[in-house]
Parts: C-alpha cells; structure tokens; sequence
C-alpha cells in the first residue's frame, strides 16, 4: 500500500491514551497503519501519498457505528410506519421486508455504507436479522467490502413466529438447525480476527421477542469456539419488550440475558432504554457493551437510555445509528450530538456529558464495544483510519474558540477527507469508491419495487 503523509493539520484529536489535541500536527502511515504523529516539522517531509490541509482542518479518529440495519434503508419514512412505537412499527414493517431480495440487500448495504463514510464514520457493524427469498448475509458482506467499509457483519435470525408466540410472522421465521450451519458457515467463509481485518462476523439473534433461549444459548456457544467472533442482539428497548420478556420469561430483560449467557466482554446489545439498575451493574461487572442509538429511541419513542449511570458503572458503550426506517438518518456524528443532549435532559444537568465525552463514544466506545483495540485512536500502530472536517464552513463560522467541541455542538454534516486502513476513499467530500448518483438511483428504483410489492 505504500506510505501516506498528512501534514499541516490545524487540529488533530488523538483519543490517545492522554487524550492529545495537537496543533500543526502530521500523520505518517505505512501500508494502511499509523506509524508517527506529532508536528509537521519533525514527521517525514514526503511519502507516496501526501495530503496539505493547509492549516484548516480538524482531523480525528473515524467514527464506529456498532449498530445498523442496512437493508432498512430501502424503507425510510413509510407514510404507515411514520408513528408507530417498536412492536407497531415492526409488524407494520415486516410484510414489506418479507419482498426483500439480494439484489436489495446488495444495494441498500451499500447505500448505508455510502452515506456513513461521507459523514464520518469508518467502522460499522450491521445486523441483518431477516432472509427471505434469495437474501444472504454474503450479499451484504460483498457489498460493503466493494465499497471499502471496515466491517462487522452480525449474521441475524428470528425462530420464533406468531404462531408460537413471537411477534414476527411465520414466514419471516428460519429453522434454527439451519441458523447454526449458516452461522457455521458465514464464519468460515468470512471472519478475520487478525489485526487491522476489514471484515469480521458476529452472531445476532434478534431480539428476546423473536428467538428461542435455546438459539440464544446455541449462538453463544458457536461463537465462543471460534476467535473473535462477538455476540449482538436487542435488549430492553421499550416498556413493552420489558414487559414481554417478564411474562414469557419471569425475568428482567438483563437478568434474561446472563440465563442463556450474554454478558461478558464479548456480548454487546443494542438500545437497553428500559434496562434496570441491577442490570447496568451487571453489565459493569461483566464487561457486557451496549449500543447507544439516541436518534431512533427518540424517533420511536422509546424513551432516554441511562447512558450517564452506565458510564459511571464502567459499562462499555458505543453509538448507533440504528435502522434507517426507524431514525430515518444515517449520521453517526449526529447520533453523538443527540447523545450528549439527551443525557444532559436526562439528568437536567448541562455538565452531564461534554462534547469531548461525547466523540469518545463515537469512537473509542465504538471500538471497545466492537473488541477492537486497532481503532478508534490517532496513534503509532493504530490502523490509519481517520477523517477530516474543513473549518472555513458557515457550519463552523464563530466557533475557532474550541473546534473540536463545535464538531458536536455544531452541525457537521460531512466529512471533505477520509481515510479507511490508509485508503482515500472520500475526497474533498465526494465518494471515491462507488458512482454515488448510480447508486441513488438504484435504492429509489429498488425502493419503490419493494413497498409497491
């Protein structure tokens, strides 16, 4: 790959160990790893690739986005769905995913893709929980890796239907014998756990509402024989998933998670609004991460995740921008800003979490939740995954008293550079792995195929 010099950066934020934000600052990275940092003047004065910044750009860690559905995105703002809570809008959601193909999931996963990398994100995980008709989570997983995404690829399932006392209709449901070759399969086919891998598997069973204990108990199993492989799932997501899992369980969403063995420092879960105080000390104890999606909590009216009190309690978290039919946006920066808003409503406390606490989130928390220790920083031996904002926009105008704080107080809607493990993949704010006005054009067309049936 080569070496890649970035120089005469304005600001660059670090997230090292000591949490540096160094003026004038320079990266140096080799064949896709940063090798030094520091000031301009003392790094390398040339390499393969050089980038002048010229002195006006904010440069940080690229974003992780721990939880997604991809192919949602070929159903934003559904007219039916538009004010529904989450079991509502699921079951009015569900008959048009059921007409869901490859050539959709092929599309929509890399039109997810596509908008995350303009707006900053370099890492994301997806969960694709659904595989009707010819769908498979390998047409996601080509998908991303054509467009150039690093990627944590959650192979989803539902077993348990209506007619067993799921939400999901039978016709969406999968044989769970089946689910675990997949699985088995997906696994071999496709998971790198070595350092700086763009592509990794976990195993995702969808939600308490949609799976049986047994799959649940099985999945974890499968994925703890294997190295790296993570666990993902839903958690406590509203008052009625609570309420579901209490009737059909007789247990708290957290205490049903550590029955069937999902906690520990290899199990993450996504939302957990609803999750109780005995619940968040658990997930402290265990190292049990959770997937923040502020946005589309808000959008479904789930309520406020006690992100605050799940910090306090040394529980990993990380943002999410959630699925695009139920946020309806794909921004992982926004989800930060709405996450340090949230948690100051929440507390009725402006100090209740700073803007800097809420880029850690977005990165270190993200790379933590996702057991990676490649990313998520700007430092010697980290992968060269990192992005670039231009301050000369009317986004930042007035804002030159603290430019890394305005990255959340303000609104940053794209990045003009991004690099993913050395790779340019946005330059000056356009797209450069994928023809961007095709791809549109394709998730309309794909679009209106699928909800017309």
């Amino acid at each position: 790959m080569g070496t890649l010099l970035v120089k005469n950066i304005h600001t660059l934020v670090t997230m090292n160990g000591a949490r540096e934000e160094l003026r004038g600052a320079a990266i140096f990275a080799r064949d896709g790893v940063v090798e030094q940092i520091g000031a301009t003047a003392t790094l390398p004065a040339t390499a393969d690739e050089v980038l002048d910044l010229h002195g006006n750009h904010v440069v940080l860690p690229g974003l992780v986005n721990t939880h997604h559905h991809f192919y949602q995105t070929l159903t934003r703002a559904i007219p039916a769905a538009q004010d529904c809570d989450l079991f509502q809008w699921l079951k009015t959601l569900y008959p048009i995913w059921s007409r869901l193909t490859a050539e959709g999931v092929y599309v929509s996963a890399q039109m997810a893709a596509a908008e995350l990398m303009l707006s900053g994100c370099t890492t994301s995980s997806d969960h694709l929980y659904l595989f009707p008709n010819d769908c498979t989570l390998d047409d996601e997983i080509r998908a991303v890796r054509d467009i150039g995404l690093r990627f944590h690829a959650c192979r989803g399932s539902m077993s348990v239907g209506e007619s067993a006392g799921g939400l999901p209709p039978d016709a969406l449901v999968e044989n769970e014998a089946a689910i675990l070759r997949d699985s088995q399969r997906l696994i071999e086919d496709h998971h790198d756990p070595a350092r700086y891998s763009m592509t990794r598997v976990s195993l995702a069973p969808c939600s308490p509402f949609s799976v049986s204990r047994d799959l649940m108990r099985e999945s974890a199993s499968l994925a703890r024989a294997h190295p790296g492989v993570r666990l993902h799932t839903h958690l406590a997501e509203n008052k009625s998933d609570v309420a579901y899992s209490l009737e059909r369980f007789g247990l708290t969403p957290g205490d049903y998670a550590e029955s069937v063995g999902w906690v520990g420092a290899d199990v993450w879960h996504a939302h957990c609004v609803q999750l109780s105080d005995d619940s968040i000390a658990k997930f402290g104890r265990t190292g049990t991460g959770v997937a923040h999606c502020p946005c589309s909590n808000m959008r479904l009216a789930s309520g406020i995740a006690p992100i605050k009190k799940m910090l306090c309690a040394r529980v990993p978290v990380g943002l999410g921008v959630d699925g695009a039919a139920s946020n309806d946006a794909t921004n992982l920066l926004h989800e930060a800003r709405a996450a340090c808003f949230l948690a100051r409503v929440a507390a009725q406390d402006a100090s209740a979490m700073t803007a800097r606490e809420a880029l850690e989130l977005a990165t270190l928390g993200g790379a933590r939740v996702l057991g990676r220790d490649d990313i998520g920083s700007i430092a010697p031996g980290m992968s060269a995954d990192f992005i670039t904002f231009d301050l000369d926009r009317p986004a930042f105008a007035g804002a030159q008293h603290d430019v890394v704080a305005a990255l959340v107080l303000c609104q940053a809607d794209a990045v003009d550079f991004s690099f993913i493990n050395g790779r340019r993949v946005v330059d000056h704010g356009r797209l450069t792995t994928v023809e961007l006005p095709r791809l549109v054009e394709e998730t309309n067309r794909l679009a209106g195929k699928l909800v017309a049936g």
